[in-house]
């Protein structure tokens, strides 16, 4: 194994050791402070983010992901400094799930509320500008869950975790179909009461 680590780095000093200019607690502390940044601007802008609805809202995640590299590890390349950033998030987002699991309130703050983007077939265009949000964005949408257009649905929803639940309408036709059987049904049941009970 060391043989590897030096083969990989040459020496093998930089790799696995932590510089002296950064301590573990500036390692455990930088991460939980982006993880909460992170969070909170989540919450601010809205859950378009989370669906990632067009390319500038992947390049968006992409990015920051990206410029928050050098806060959460500093000037540190080391493997071990890596890990323990790393290991630093894993904690931080186990004990806020955990604590948000316990307190239900706290997690709708968190999260948000959904958003009802249509409601018993009509559009809510002030819901859409709230959530930032245009016709042909939800048109795509519709399409990528197999609606034609969003003529066919009869209510969505957006998620705080940034996923779209529709329901489409009943047709007419499976309407008439549900009517029948139903009238059928009866009918068998009226004709048990007319014959009266089976003979003991």
């Amino acid at each position: 194994m060391l043989a590897l680590v030096v083969w990989l780095n040459g020496t093998g000093q930089n790799m696995l050791y932590l510089p002296a200019t950064v301590t573990v607690l500036e390692k455990v502390l930088r991460p939980a402070l982006v993880y909460v940044f992170l969070v909170v601007c989540l919450r601010l802008f809205g859950k378009r983010e989370l669906a990632q609805l067009n390319p500038f809202d992947l390049v968006v995640l992409l990015s920051v992901s990206n410029a928050v590299q050098n806060a959460i590890i500093g000037n540190d390349n080391s493997t071990t400094g890596g890990m323990l950033g790393a290991l630093s998030l894993f904690v931080v987002n186990y004990l806020v799930v955990r604590f948000v699991f316990k307190h239900r309130r706290l997690d709708q703050m968190l999260e948000g509320k959904p958003a009802v983007l249509i409601q018993r077939g009509r559009l809510r265009l002030r819901a859409l500008a709230k959530e930032l949000l245009t016709k042909p964005e939800l048109v795509a949408v519709a399409h990528r869950q197999g609606y034609a257009s969003l003529d066919e649905v009869e209510s969505c929803v957006l998620e705080p975790g940034g996923t779209f639940f529709m329901e489409g309408k009943t047709s007419d036709a499976r309407r008439h179909a549900e009517l029948l059987g139903r009238l059928e049904q009866l009918s068998r049941q009226i004709e048990d009461l007319r014959r009266g009970p089976p003979a003991s």
